[in-house]
């Protein structure tokens, strides 16, 4: 029997700028978003961003990478057992 080796987080980091541009790296997957509100999930839980006229400028699925732009008004983590997934992410239905 083959003993398997525990998945390592990657490193997830958050630069922000004048709460008008985000870069989020150690991404997994980009659940949903909209003008308000961009929903990632990390290995260190659901990422949401909430705000207004938020766009997803960038998104790197090798690397991991996402970059927001638009008023960034608060970003909230919680755990990703929590959210039942609905449907397929955006990830997934790009490149599944």
């Amino acid at each position: 029997m083959m003993d398997e080796k525990p998945k390592l987080a990657r490193k997830h980091s958050l630069d922000m700028e004048n709460r008008e541009k985000a870069r989020i790296t150690g991404v997994n997957d980009v659940i949903s978003f909209d003008l308000e509100n961009v929903l990632l999930e990390t290995d260190y839980g659901m990422m949401t961003i909430h705000g207004d006229d938020l766009h997803v400028r960038r998104l790197s699925v090798e690397k991991g990478e996402v970059d927001v732009d638009g008023r960034i008004d608060a970003i909230q983590y919680s755990d990703v057992k929590s959210y039942a997934k609905k449907g397929s992410s955006v990830m997934s239905r790009l490149f599944g």
